[in-house]
Order: C-alpha cells, then structure tokens, then sequence
C-alpha cells in the first residue's frame, strides 16, 4: 500500500508539473479567456465555436517586460497593459480556477511572435471599438490581434475573418442584449459584417494550444 500510494504522488505530482506556470509563458503568446461579462459574453460565446469546446469571449497578447508578465489587451478603456495576474482574476470557475487557454503560434511561424507583440505595442491609448465594425481608428480585443497579426505577416491575412451574426442561433432572432446595446449606440445592428473574434481566432490553423 505504501509504495502504491508513492507511485500516486508521483504521478500527481508529475501532472500539476506538467501545467503551464508563468515561467513558461513566451512573448507573443495568445491568452484566450471566457469573461464573466453577462449577456453579452454570453451571446459572444453561443453564435462561435471555440477551440475544444471551450467558451472564448475575450484574448489578449503575452508581454514579458524586464521581469514583469502583462497581458495586451483591448478592453473598456482601450488598447492597455494590463499585469497577469489582474488579468487572470477576472472569471474563474466553480473552483476557483482561472477560465483562461493559453495558445502560442507554430513552430513554422514563431518568427511573427515579437513582430505583432511590437506591433500590438504601438496601438496603446487606441480607444476601444464599441461598434465592433473593423476598418476604423478603434479596437476591439480580437481586432487588436486580427491587425497586430496582418501587419506581422507583412500585410497578409493570418487570422481570417468571417461573417459577424449577433442572432441566437436557436430563434435566428437578435439576441435582446445586442437590440439594448446598439439602440443605445444608435446604429444599426452589423449584422453581416466582416469581423473577428476569439472563438474563430482559437480555432485558427496558425496556432497550438499549450495548456
């Protein structure tokens, strides 16, 4: 019994090892992260698929700085420097564990990392997108990293964009939360829209998930 028991913590042991710790994390990682924001990341999540089941509403790019671990991100206040481990607080499950993925590119396209962290860099203080309409002088989380990524890629597509829907795909109606959001905004609904976001993204050829 004793030596079965060694054998268990050994294994135990070896497995929680074998999760990513902050030393392991690289510049120019993506950190996906499922956001506890209510109906709108709720309706962000249902009408996408992420990778592996996973419910994705919101990503960030990884920045070691001196010996400091920020996370890029376009939020509420626009393009910031948020620190890890605010980041990582946000939501956490039943567990308390945090709801975050963590993907790095392929070895084939490694070489992109800094480039788009430099990139991403140089769009701090951009406002954020409230409309979530690509092609303007604003933001939105997965559209920092849809342009961060092009420009690295020398004006090429790496992430590609698809038709935006804001309908549940159940009733093939809006969904309530996105009728109040843009009748606030006083637009019309983009229904149709070419955009990105961190499910399709997650999904992306370019990338492996290493956690």
């Amino acid at each position: 019994m004793r030596f079965k028991i060694i054998f268990l913590l050994l294994v135990v042991s070896n497995v929680i090892l074998a999760q990513p710790t902050v030393n392991t994390i690289k510049t120019g990682d993506i950190i996906f992260q499922d956001m506890d924001c209510g109906d709108l990341c709720i309706a962000i999540e249902k009408v996408t698929q992420s990778y592996n089941n996973n419910n994705f509403s919101h990503m960030g790019l990884c920045y070691w700085r001196n010996d400091s671990l920020y996370v890029i991100e376009a939020v509420g206040k626009g393009v910031i420097l948020t620190p890890y481990q605010a980041f990582i607080n946000r939501s956490a499950d039943s567990l308390g564990k945090p709801k975050i993925k963590l993907a790095r590119l392929k070895e084939k396209h490694s070489q992109l990392a800094q480039r788009a962290v430099n990139i991403a860099l140089t769009y701090l203080g951009t406002p954020y997108d409230d409309y979530y309409i690509m092609g303007d002088d604003k933001l939105y989380c997965s559209e920092l990293m849809y342009r961060a990524f092009y420009k690295a890629n020398n004006n090429h597509v790496f992430f590609e964009l698809e038709p935006m829907t804001f309908k549940d795909p159940d009733t093939h109606t809006f969904f309530p939360a996105w009728v109040t959001y843009y009748k606030n905004l006083d637009i019309p609904i983009p229904e149709g829209f070419k955009g990105c976001n961190p499910g399709a993204i997650s999904r992306s050829k370019h990338i492996e998930f290493v956690d």
